[in-house]
């Protein structure tokens, strides 16, 4: 059970891989989608199960990983040689 609850944990943290609004869309329902789905097969031992838990995930995942904004960083080396690092924020 304690690999389950950290299996979902780190999912949900995945969920807001990407670039853009839609890439972490798509992200969020495949991690959601294959986690709902072996959490719904462990939990019940059957495909109807395992079906229910991957549309569920696949939801959940979808509406986190749409909403989730995230900063992050991109940085470059300019011509004189030294790192430039800027701080960009997702916009929804």
């Amino acid at each position: 059970m304690k690999k389950i609850l950290i299996a979902s944990i780190l999912t949900i943290g995945l969920a807001g891989c990407g670039e853009t609004r839609t890439d972490r869309t798509l992200t969020g329902a495949a991690i959601g989608g294959v986690s709902g789905a072996a959490i719904g097969g462990l939990a019940t031992g059957t495909g109807g199960g395992a079906a229910v838990g991957a549309v569920i995930g696949a939801a959940g995942g979808a509406i986190i990983g749409s909403n989730y904004r995230s900063n992050y960083r991109r940085c470059y080396i300019n011509s004189a040689g030294r790192e430039i690092c800027r701080r960009y924020r997702h916009r929804m």
